[in-house]
């Protein structure tokens, strides 16, 4: 069997993870128990959340995606592939926390990274005092999947319902023969061509872009305040936003990218800190570079938009129609090009430099971006697991060295999930900035009233 290395993307962020800032997604997902699971009485009561860890580890062996490691390979020199783990064990990836408060635990668990001897992955059933309802946080590392690859694996965990189409095993590459590969050179030579200019473009696109001009400093993390995460969540109701998407315009993207600058406004001035100046924090936006109803290839296809959210502007519309323009630009430039798009640099850099680079390119991402802000598309059916239904579902990004705070957002059965994750450490009043959140959609939609 051909052996399957990992993509340079997949490879660069297994190589920039540290410690300290560990490379995985999450998604934290609360569970309503089915009604026979909630007895009236304490006597002989069933644990749904012991049955929700139960069956995780029985059904995650049957997955072959996450019995799947990653190991270093001696050829190409630095490059890691794909085998299948041997001593698969479930109990080594599926854990059941008793915890007074999930949303809590969740914190210091996304801190802990993945072990990297293992198929890069986890799941915590969270089981706290409400014995009808649990919580289960989901763990993949970057390298393993993107957004919607995670979501793929995760949903093979789950009852049985509407298919969700996952990562396919790319098939072997096939050598061409000597001629055809002789006559098709002018154009292998034009496409190389191609490659390295739109490398050079996205190179300059980021040196104009990468002035870190109006960025407050609650955004920014000290190396010595590192290693400690903290967990918020807010669903807000979708019927609001395209309320407000009806009237001001734009897409529902749109409206969740101005909600977060607003609440990042709003936030900074309940904090004390000084008003905000200039043109304003680099939002990252990732973009999936999958096609619409197409089978997906296992790992990350992702590029980017670089958007600067306008915090300086106390108008909440006008900071919607900035945001809106500022979005019109990325996508009529595409994602092929421009400041956002420097995940498809990792294509022109050999896995050698991926190894020995990693460690400074992971130093680097405070000079690229300043906050990531990631929506995670979810079908539109329920999720449920042991009959248990999952009522919200929280997206978790991970977050870079240097920065305090990732955004992430999903809507599942017609309500919009934030997910919050910060260094603890720099951003000790998370819980604030989801109130902001809430703040701010009350105020656009009583704007546009």
């Amino acid at each position: 069997m051909a052996t399957e290395h990992l993509s340079p993307l997949d490879l660069a962020f297994w190589r920039i993870e540290s410690a300290a800032h560990p490379m995985h997604l999450g998604a934290l997902a609360v569970f309503e128990a089915a009604a026979q699971d909630t007895p009236d009485s304490a006597a002989d009561p069933v644990d749904p959340a012991h049955r929700a860890a139960a069956l995780l580890t029985a059904r995650c062996s049957a997955v072959p995606g996450l019995r799947r490691r990653i190991h270093d390979v001696l050829l190409p020199v630095g490059a890691a592939a794909w085998s299948s783990d041997t001593d698969f064990d479930p109990a080594r990836h599926v854990f059941l926390v008793r915890t007074p408060d999930p949303e809590a635990a969740a914190g210091p668990l996304m801190a802990r990274p993945l072990d990297r001897g293992r198929p890069p992955w986890e799941a915590h059933v969270l089981a706290g005092p409400d014995p009808r309802s649990f919580a289960v946080l989901f763990k993949f590392h970057h390298a393993l999947a993107d957004g919607l690859g995670a979501l793929a694996l995760a949903a093979m965990l789950f009852d049985e319902g509407p298919s969700v189409r996952g990562p396919a095993r790319p098939a072997p590459a096939v050598r061409p023969a000597a001629g055809p590969a002789l006559r098709s050179l002018p154009g292998m030579l034009a496409a190389r061509a191609q490659d390295v200019g739109q490398a050079l473009e996205i190179g300059a696109s980021v040196a104009r872009a990468g002035l870190p001009l109006g960025v407050p400093a609650a955004l920014t993390a000290a190396p010595a305040r590192t290693g400690t995460r903290a967990v918020a969540g807010l669903a807000l109701d979708l019927d609001d936003v395209n309320r407000i998407r009806k009237v001001a315009g734009g897409t529902v993207n749109d409206v969740l990218i101005a909600l977060v600058a607003g609440a990042l406004r709003r936030w900074l001035l309940g904090r004390g800190d000084p008003a905000p100046e200039g043109p304003g924090p680099r939002a990252l936006i990732p973009v999936s570079r999958r096609r619409p109803g197409g089978a997906a290839k296992g790992g990350n296809r992702l590029s980017g938009y670089l958007l600067r959210l306008p915090l300086a502007e106390p108008d909440p519309l006008l900071r919607l129609d900035r945001v809106r323009l500022g979005m019109d630009r990325n996508k009529e430039a595409g994602p092929a090009r421009g400041a956002g798009a420097v995940a498809l640099l990792a294509d022109h850099v050999h896995p050698l430099g991926h190894r020995l680079g990693g460690p400074l390119v992971a130093q680097a991402a405070r000079m690229l971006f300043d906050i990531l802000v990631t929506s995670v598309p979810l079908p539109g059916f329920t999720f449920s697991l042991g009959g248990s239904r999952v009522r919200e579902v929280y997206p978790l990004a991970p977050l870079a060295r240097g920065h305090s705070l990732a955004v992430a957002v999903s809507t599942y059965k017609d309500t919009v999930h934030y997910g919050l994750v910060a260094d603890a450490a720099a951003v000790p009043d998370l819980a604030a900035l989801a109130e902001a959140l809430r703040a701010e959609l009350d105020e656009l939609v009583r704007e546009v009233s």
